[in-house]
């Protein structure tokens, strides 16, 4: 019998389990997958924010990637978040090294709390070198704002700004409309990218402040159909159906925002 298809993930660890390479390993098992991690950062975090974040120095980072890829392998890769440049640049490398393909990118620049995870050296670095080896990136709204220097108020904002973030060599673009003004009556639109046209998902718009991990459950999802071989819109998808579902099952945990549920689906 086949072993099942693995997905390496790379990013940082929640101590509250509802984002980061928790929410990866939830979601990649929601979808089947097998999940490698590779912990770039600690955080000591819950359902109210960040508290602290303790960097994991880049030698380790490399020592995680080699001791995975060198025996497992990968026919997906995730990355969340990379805290330093020295994380970028050594992320970069082994993917280089490794001839990674299928490569997702969610840029994780600022915690739901507000706490940065993304310094600002590491996000040059994320958009001079590793969004060139990406196949899809997957910003929200105020990081699609960001890497596009564009002001996101309506769907054809979030075009114009795919369209600007493709540019830096990323082959896809997915950006997630949950942060749109005005959209809980018409629902949540989500824009993918892939240089010639655009593709537009919607889900309708679920009332709940229980939506810590989002990003990471459908950058992971997404990453899973890829590693399973699906083509990237089919991937997005299928992505977007979890991570919808996974916000409708949502846990009411702690005092702040509680996690998304992607176990339920399962």
């Amino acid at each position: 019998m086949n072993g099942p298809f693995t997905l390496l993930c790379i990013g940082g660890s929640d101590s509250g389990a509802g984002a980061g390479i928790q929410a990866d390993l939830k979601a990649a098992a929601a979808c089947g997958c097998y999940a490698t991690t590779v912990i770039t950062a600690l955080t000591a975090q819950n359902t109210r924010g960040v508290r602290d974040i303790f960097p994991v120095p880049g030698k380790f980072i490399a020592a995680q990637i080699d001791a995975v890829l060198s025996d497992i392998g990968a026919d997906a890769v995730k990355t969340g978040m990379l805290l330093t440049r020295a994380a970028v640049e050594v992320v970069v490398k082994k993917i280089r090294q490794f001839g990674l393909k299928n490569v997702v990118v969610d840029p994780v620049m600022i915690a739901k709390g507000g706490r940065v995870m993304m310094q600002d050296a590491a996000r040059r670095a994320v958009v001079e070198k590793l969004l060139p080896l990406s196949l899809v990136v997957t910003p929200n709204i105020p990081e699609a704002e960001v890497l596009s220097n564009v002001k996101i108020r309506t769907v054809a904002d979030m075009k114009k700004a795919a369209a600007i973030i493709r540019k830096t060599g990323a082959k896809q673009v997915v950006v997630k409309g949950g942060h749109l003004p005005g959209r809980r009556k018409k629902g949540v639109a989500d824009i993918l990218f892939d240089g010639e046209q655009y593709f537009e998902f919607q889900a309708d718009w679920i009332e709940t402040k229980n939506t810590h991990g989002t990003g990471c459950t459908f950058a992971s999802a997404l990453a899973a159909g890829l590693a399973a071989g699906d083509p990237v819109a089919r991937a997005v998808e299928e992505a977007k159906r979890i991570v919808t579902e996974a916000i409708a099952g949502s846990l009411s945990l702690g005092k702040g925002h509680g996690p998304v549920n992607a176990i339920r689906i399962m």
